[in-house]
């Protein structure tokens, strides 16, 4: 078996948030996930009648998710491996809701997360995410150095508007930025630029920082690679979510289209991909 991708799109992201109210029902969301060609989704597992609800449509469709989880203790992760292991999922991926202001704090809740996915024999992959214990760059790097094997999903959006990276970007902040590649299992797709966590991807003049962001999940792509076994799965999944991540105008509509800027991500990651897998 060869590695292989699976690019997801994430629930959150189809929110829509307009202020004429108009939503997407769930059931619309993910015919419209399904039809446009994604992997699966990114699927919170926190209430079970959700998540049952839509890894059935999924499941049935013959796609796959990742379960995504808002831990604050040890013991909260233990319901959702229970759900993991009644619904499935390739990977769980933990956003740790706390805020330690000491790496020592962190130590014992990290042991004890890795030490229930053993148990469980199921992937947890800690989110790279502001408002979170990985908020700041400068403290998940210092986690890294205690957790060397430790596995982050890279969400580098946060890093870039949370350290204000200026342009162009130096060779230190690559240096950093890489050294979390270098420790992610997974990916979640969005562009941001110093000032702003989620730019438009189709504006002409945020091209560079498009550019920019391409050429790190390239280099965590190749890194993923590297590391990973030859059956192993990569996933990246596009989460462009809604307004206020979403910048909007004066009367509350987002100012591009973020739907169509979610399926030009998907192919992009898709053509990398392929790229890189050419080359052997």
């Amino acid at each position: 078996m060869a590695q292989h991708l699976r690019v997801y799109q994430s629930l959150w992201a189809m929110e829509r948030r307009r202020p004429d109210k108009q939503e997407w029902s769930l059931e619309d969301q993910l015919t419209m996930i399904r039809d446009a060609g994604f992997d699966g989704c990114g699927v919170r597992f926190v209430e079970r009648p959700y998540a049952s609800k839509v890894t059935d449509f999924l499941r049935a469709n013959g796609m796959t998710w990742q379960a995504q989880c808002y831990p604050r203790t040890v013991d909260d992760l233990r319901p959702v491996l229970d759900l993991v292991a009644e619904l499935g999922a390739d990977h769980v991926n933990l956003q740790p809701d706390i805020r330690p202001a000491r790496l020592h704090d962190c130590i014992p809740i990290v042991d004890g997360w890795r030490r229930l996915a053993r148990e469980a024999g199921v992937p947890v992959h800690i989110e790279t995410h502001r408002d979170r214990m990985t908020t700041d760059l400068f403290f998940t790097l210092e986690l890294l150095d205690c957790f060397p094997d430790l596995r982050l999903t890279a969400d580098i959006s946060h890093y870039v508007v949370g350290r204000e990276f200026a342009w162009p970007i130096d060779e230190t902040a690559h240096r950093q930025i890489r050294r979390v590649l270098d420790q992610s299992w997974g990916i979640h797709g969005r562009v941001a630029s110093r000032e702003q966590i989620q730019i438009q991807l189709s504006f002409p003049h945020m091209q560079h920082w498009v550019d920019l962001f391409m050429g790190w999940w390239e280099y965590a792509i190749r890194s993923w690679r590297k590391r990973a076994d030859q059956d192993a799965v990569l996933t990246f999944l596009c989460e462009l979510g809604p307004p206020e991540y979403a910048i909007t105008g004066a009367d509350g509509y987002e100012l591009s289209d973020r739907w169509a800027e979610a399926l030009w991500m998907k192919d992009a990651i898709r053509a990398l991909w392929a790229r890189i897998e050419a080359e052997g």
